[in-house]
């Protein structure tokens, strides 16, 4: 058993979290901005709640981040009340956020200096995935320092690989994101025309699903779009963040991206239509308006 922070309580560090005191059985402590959802996961899970980053970090073999983007996740690590300035020598800082490589290495540059290991660990497979503890985790760090974090964060995975030195935890999620931006684009306009050809969507996707244009997003959301309803995972405002941090590597990089870019202005007309907190499968809906 480990002594462990959780520092980020949404839709995937709340069930993050109460994986690693359950299952894991690690003595866990949490804080979150808002404090009424750090009790109500006290409540739930046990462990404890602290008042700031830093006081859940003290004395914590292992730190985890989950947070919203760049600058909440300098806020909870590097600020004054952050954690890093709280980490005992040896700790591991885990950051499971969805953000730029960038970070990741000022990051690990900023543990290195307190004498401590830092992982970029960000994950996929939805609110679904964090509440099963099924989740992939895609890793960027040192070998020694994702050995000793994996067993920890294994409570709430079923995948995790080491992809390469910090940052390119982040950078094989990018990919991840250029994937489902380019599978939904697909999935949306391939119901859209069976519609429009008054074909029966369910008797269609049932063959097809077993072929090669089977996929994730095919299984898990074909019924749900098919039904007009998006309420059932990752919103597009994040995804249209994500996107964000894809491009912007692109752009540094020099990798050309047309489809992602295509799709992230139709993300944009989504968020239009009123979808922003809509599941990134509503590129339908955007097809049907027209």
């Amino acid at each position: 058993m480990a002594k462990v922070a959780f520092i980020g309580l949404g839709i995937m560090g709340y069930p993050m979290a109460g994986h690693l005191k359950v299952k894991g059985g690690h003595d866990v402590t949490v804080y979150n901005r808002t404090t009424a959802k750090a009790d109500a996961w006290v409540k739930q899970y046990g462990g404890t709640s602290a008042e700031t980053p830093a006081k859940a970090a003290e004395g914590a073999d292992f730190v985890f981040t989950c947070v919203g983007n760049d600058d909440d996740l300098r806020s909870v690590t590097l600020a004054d009340q952050g954690v890093i300035g709280a980490m005992k020598p040896g700790a591991v800082l885990i950051d499971n956020t969805t953000a730029s490589a960038e970070i990741a290495r000022e990051l690990e540059a900023a543990a290195k200096a307190r004498g401590c290991g830092f992982v970029d660990a960000p994950v996929s497979g939805g609110q679904a995935g964090a509440e099963n503890g099924v989740l992939t985790v895609m890793c960027g760090g040192d070998e020694a320092t994702f050995e000793q974090a994996r067993p920890v964060i294994d409570a709430y995975a079923r995948m995790v690989g080491l992809m390469g030195p910090a940052g390119c935890g982040q950078l094989a999620k990018m990919m991840n994101q250029i994937c489902i931006a380019g599978l939904v684009q697909g999935l949306a306009e391939s119901i859209h025309f069976g519609k429009k050809a008054g074909l029966d969507i369910e008797k269609v996707v049932e063959v097809i699903s077993k072929g090669a244009a089977g996929s994730w997003q095919m299984e898990n959301r074909h019924k749900t779009m098919n039904a007009g309803k998006y309420d059932f995972g990752f919103a597009v405002d994040w995804m249209r963040k994500d996107l964000d941090i894809v491009l912007s590597e692109a752009r540094r990089n020099g990798a050309n991206l047309p489809v992602t870019a295509l799709v992230d202005q139709f993300y944009g007309e989504v968020q239009k239509l009123g979808g922003k907190r809509w599941d990134t499968s509503s590129l339908l809906a955007r097809l049907e308006a027209k």
